[in-house]
């Protein structure tokens, strides 16, 4: 098996860092958008079949070092009793949100085995057919999850979540507590499928001021991750530049950077802890020079140990292929040179 994603994550000399992205399956592949047009969003991600098939798909077109299960981190909550809804052209609806004490007694414990197994049993069926090929799973992490449980929907305020955590606080630890259960569990079941390594994306704990986060959110990422064993566990969180000290709280293994935060200044932070990023999506827009010059800092900045290549968030729709093309290029080309320092 291709070795540089785990290599990166034990601190390990390698001959390169490896590169992935995420968000790598998508709406700007083709092949991707000719899978679509016959199944919705949900139908994709409920099938094992084809959501293996487009996790394949990007592995065809680049030299990755890695795959992401093709998935959605709101399963989670639909195993827990709500229902998920996608309008066209719109994000998540949940259309009975969870925002009073007896909203939060209709949800359940589920048992990921039997609520949550298209995940790894795609993770199953990718390994048959790339054995040599890594594949990361993943889960929302709780308090991303518990923003569209409450909220019902996407939102730039989120102001139903913060509601509750300054009006009903009691009532949010329980529900956060429930979804760190269940996200943590998710997480094993796809390790125990074959997954090399986990990775936990909190998207939107960048909204919370940092008293909030350490209360909110922080806890039970770790109480998540502390249910997880036999592989290396990341957390992602967006917007973490100015809260790069409090992440160790979580017990990660390893922590995604956005494009935000140099990683020099993370380096300066989180000392030798495996980093993973951190390329502004947008800039594979640039032309092919600008790219490689980017990810060539990137990489600088990282050092030569320790350090996985990835977007600072998911790659966006309307992304040129060449643009892809030219930030794996660019890891293949400038990677040896400062690996080998």
């Amino acid at each position: 098996m291709n070795d540089r994603i785990l290599k990166a994550l034990r601190g390990e000399a390698i001959d390169r860092p490896p590169v992935w992205f995420m968000r790598q399956a998508g709406r700007y592949l083709p092949e991707y958008r000719a899978v679509r047009a016959d199944v919705s969003f949900l139908e994709l991600c409920g099938d094992p079949d084809l959501a293996c098939e487009v996790t394949l798909q990007p592995l065809r077109r680049f030299e990755l070092d890695a795959a992401i299960v093709f998935s959605d981190i709101l399963p989670v909550l639909e195993a827990m009793g709500r229902e998920i809804q996608f309008g066209k052209g719109m994000g998540p609806q949940i259309p009975e949100p969870v925002r009073t004490e007896a909203d939060a007694a209709s949800l359940r414990q589920p048992d990921v085995a039997k609520d949550l197994w298209v995940a790894p049993e795609t993770i199953r069926r990718f390994r048959k057919a790339a054995p040599d090929t890594p594949i990361f799973g993943f889960a929302g992490a709780p308090w991303t999850l518990f923003c569209y449980l409450v909220e019902g929907s996407g939102s730039k305020n989120w102001v139903h979540p913060k509601q509750m955590i300054f009006q009903q606080p009691a009532l949010a630890h329980h529900i956060l507590g429930m979804i760190a259960d269940a996200a943590g569990d998710y997480l094993q079941l796809q390790i125990d499928a074959g997954a090399a390594a986990v990775q936990l994306f909190d998207t939107w704990a960048g909204v919370l001021a940092p008293d909030d986060l350490q209360t909110f959110a922080l806890p039970y990422a770790k109480r998540a991750l502390d249910r997880v064993k036999g592989a290396p566990r990341l957390y992602f969180m967006k917007d973490n530049g100015p809260v790069l000290h409090l992440l160790p709280t979580t017990g990660a293994d390893a922590f995604g950077i956005d494009w935000r935060t140099d990683l020099a200044a993370a380096r300066a932070v989180l000392g030798d802890t495996p980093l993973q990023g951190n390329l502004d999506p947008l800039a594979l827009f640039a032309p092919p020079e600008v790219i490689h010059a980017k990810a060539r800092h990137i990489m600088e900045a990282a050092g030569p140990r320790g350090h996985i290549f990835n977007l600072g968030h998911g790659v966006i729709p309307a992304t040129p292929i060449d643009g892809v093309h030219a930030m794996i290029e660019a890891v293949h080309r400038y990677g040896p040179e400062i690996c080998a320092r």
